[in-house]
């Protein structure tokens, strides 16, 4: 039996629904609160308890989620049973990944998508295992590769050593752990220089170029200095069309159903591993063509003549990347923006970052903390740590009266951005617009 403590975490839900999928016997505890990733587990009839030191029994196999320290209960318990094997998650991931032709997606942006890029790239030219970042998990018996999305934060991702390694960008995140630019700079050096064969980098950032990697690298993106470039790169109503040159040879003509360089980017890394793993131009248009997203990342639902988008988005460059992806989407429509907060030491530290993203917007909302937001020492903030630099942004919170007055809209794009549960609020607001009709 292997058993998650923790188990409705996104990195923790993936991994019990893969070991579910290879045959092992399954189950978990967590909080009692309805996440939206525990209903795949429920439907698979993985069990998921209450926290109950009394769940841990001899014989188990325990992977402790890394939000859970030493003394929690349940952790507690397992630790202190000569009978229970204990291992923490990125270090069973990690020993895992080795027994694959591996592959890590890192990135502060765009893990996610990329990650479900390369699964739906590679799931039917090999047998292949993915461990995405939204609580998805798939597994083949027998598979070739393995594919995972690899988080930074606490450096997780330095217990993973792939064989590939795809990183998207880099920007300052995550600083109640990395308390300055260079330390997360370091981390991300650090990860490349771990890699078996080679680091598919962002060659247009403005950091990842000159870190100090000594793994083979392989860059790409716009301009000529990248060892893979998009060229004649056009937006269309479809999507977009780009050629790609490899090398400084033709590779291949792609036209994909995407909009915002963000999904560019994403597309040339996944070119990228494709091309390195010997696939045809061609095959790898067609299988990115067909890719439809994941969970939380764009996800849209036309309703009469609104469209309401939930987005994973909660960094300030994420929320400006989904706002100008919307525009170029849907042109002719308004943007009503509503922002939920997580972290409180991110607010802090990029309020007026926010501030300036959700200016992009021509309704912008913002939502307060999460009750359950963790406190962090020293930081005594709220919502108007963003608000004081934009005056026009209404204050709201979840509830049916905001729904309705957020429902008076029409013809307009909804943005619901939040690691939070901002799909509940969707959801009232939806249910107000129809109770309007």
């Amino acid at each position: 039996m292997y058993y998650f403590i923790g188990i409705k975490g996104s990195g923790m839900a993936s991994l019990a629904r893969i070991l579910y999928e290879l045959g092992y016997e399954v189950a978990g505890s967590d909080i009692d609160k309805y996440i939206f990733i525990e209903e795949d587990l429920r439907n698979k009839g993985i069990p998921i308890y209450s926290f109950n030191k009394e769940n841990i029994k001899d014989g188990y196999k325990v992977i402790i989620g890394s939000a859970f320290n030493d003394d929690h209960e349940e952790v507690k318990a397992a630790l202190e049973n000569p009978n229970v094997e204990c291992y923490r998650y990125f270090d069973f991931l990690g020993e895992m990944m080795n027994h694959y032709d591996s592959i890590a997606i890192a990135g502060t942006h765009g893990k996610t998508t990329t990650t479900g890029m390369a699964y739906h790239l590679f799931k039917d030219y090999d047998k292949t295992t993915v461990l995405i970042g939204d609580g998805t998990g798939f597994a083949k018996k027998d598979s070739k590769y393995f594919i995972a999305e690899s988080c930074e934060y606490q450096d997780h991702f330095l217990h993973y050593r792939p064989k590939y390694a795809v990183i998207n960008n880099i920007e300052y995140d995550h600083v109640d752990y990395f308390k300055t630019f260079e330390d997360y700079k370091q981390a991300f050096e650090n990860f490349a220089n771990q890699i078996k064969d080679t680091v598919i980098i962002w060659g247009d950032d403005p950091y990842l170029p000159k870190l100090n990697i000594q793994t083979r690298t392989l860059s790409f993106g716009l301009n000529k200095s990248n060892d893979v470039q998009a060229v004649n790169y056009l937006p269309t109503e479809e999507g977009m069309s780009f050629d790609v040159m490899i090398h400084g040879e033709l590779f291949g003509h792609f036209n994909l159903p995407y909009f915002g360089k963000h999904m560019l980017q994403n597309a040339l890394a996944n070119i990228t591993l494709g091309y390195l793993e010997g696939m045809e131009a061609e095959y790898i248009n067609e299988r990115l063509a067909s890719f439809d997203g994941v969970k939380r990342r764009y996800s849209v639902k036309k309703i009469g003549h609104n469209i309401y988008v939930d987005d994973y988005a909660h960094h300030p460059t994420a929320i400006r990347m989904v706002i100008e992806a919307t525009r170029m989407r849907y042109p002719y429509k308004k943007i009503v923006a509503v922002f939920k907060p997580d972290r409180f030491s991110r607010i802090l530290r990029f309020a007026k970052e926010f501030a300036e993203a959700m200016d992009l917007s021509d309704y912008p909302y913002l939502c307060h903390f999460p009750e359950n937001a963790a406190k962090e020492p020293g930081i005594d903030i709220d919502i108007h740590e963003i608000g004081q630099y934009i005056p026009r942004a209404k204050i709201i919170r979840e509830d049916q009266e905001s729904a309705k007055q957020l429902s008076e809209y029409e013809d307009v794009v909804y943005l619901f951005m939040s690691s939070k549960d901002i799909y509940k609020f969707e959801d009232l607001v939806i249910e107000a617009k129809k109770a309007e009709i």
